[in-house]
């Protein structure tokens, strides 16, 4: 699998990342295994996870991809073939229904706790990325901060990103620790996709935050990667019984999804390999967030590195407007 620079961290990672946010959940152990083997043996050397997934899961709780993970990890005896990423800062404390008001954020406290634990629970003495997982603005930025470069300083994690913030926030965030020689932000994990969200359109209600357009000119100038979640809009491309959200509906995305389609037929890929293909040849450095139930759709997806888009596709990709 081809690879690409992690920013200013300077570590090469592998084109796509594998999401294991339902690994040992809705996905069970022996599936999960199977889905990282397949990506491990196509060349796939990136995972990522969380100290949240997958708690709101029937059965599920706080740490059990973690744990998987680890599981995995030493049944294959790969840890130090692996870049593994995983987050602090969404996990609920308390009751689960009223997570919202109740989640862990990104105190010092908070912080020290959650990288102890997902280490305990993935078997490893550090973590290669370690996320600060959604912006918690009830914290002051210096505390947040602070704590996250102690724990690069401590080796409990090599490198820092942040994941579901405005770009004046990461803006400011950088600053600081660039101002204090502390480790900086290396990548952001977001979501996005080739459909636009409509003006105003919020994703609040899951702390997600889509990537606007002064997101993107802000990566390319700064030569920071974006690991892109949510992609395939869980499935809405291309699968009937799901529907494309109401953040994106409308006369925008009915033009941009001829386009998509039109390529894809056009080339004989399928949509989401021509979807993936477009994300990895923008300006920005994108590393998709891939996730997949089957081996089969994980196969496909990995595929889009062999698809090929010329000049003229990626212009019409980009210019598809309602």
């Amino acid at each position: 699998m081809q690879q690409v620079t992690l920013g200013s961290a300077g570590i090469e990672v592998s084109r796509f990342c594998l999401g294991c946010m339902y690994f040992g959940t809705t996905i069970d152990q022996e599936t999960s295994f199977r889905l990282l083997d397949t990506f491990y043996e196509a060349g796939g050397r990136f995972l990522d996870t969380a100290n949240a997934y997958a708690w709101w899961v029937d059965g599920g709780d706080n740490g059990i991809s973690e744990a998987l993970i680890g599981r995995w990890m030493k049944a294959r005896g790969n840890r130090d073939e692996i870049i593994l990423a995983t987050k602090v800062g969404a996990q609920p404390l308390g009751t689960h229904g009223d997570w919202r008001d109740n989640v862990e954020g990104l105190s010092a406290a908070a912080i020290e706790r959650g990288v102890e634990q997902s280490l305990e629970r993935i078997q490893t003495d550090f973590v290669d990325l370690y996320y600060a997982h959604i912006d918690h603005r009830q914290t002051p930025l210096t505390e947040t901060l602070g704590a996250l470069n102690e724990v690069v300083r401590s080796g409990k994690a090599r490198f820092l990103g942040c994941s579901n913030i405005h770009a004046w926030r990461l803006e400011r965030a950088r600053s600081i620790s660039r101002a204090n020689g502390w480790a900086e932000y290396c990548c952001l994990q977001q979501r996005f996709t080739y459909l636009r969200p409509k003006p105003g359109a919020s994703f609040a209600h899951e702390y997600g935050i889509s990537v606007t357009d002064e997101m993107l000119d802000y990566l390319e100038a700064n030569d920071m990667p974006l690991v892109a979640y949510r992609a395939l809009l869980q499935g809405a491309y291309i699968r009937p019984d799901r529907q494309i959200t109401p953040e994106y509906q409308g006369p925008d995305a009915v033009a941009r999804l001829e386009a998509l389609r039109s390529v894809a037929e056009e080339i004989g890929a399928t949509t989401n390999q021509v979807l993936y293909a477009w994300m990895m040849r923008l300006p920005v450095t994108i590393i998709p967030l891939v996730t997949a139930s089957h081996e089969a759709h994980l196969t496909e997806n990995l595929a889009a590195l062999d698809v090929e888009l010329t000049a003229e596709h990626m212009a019409r990709l980009n210019e598809a407007s309602g």
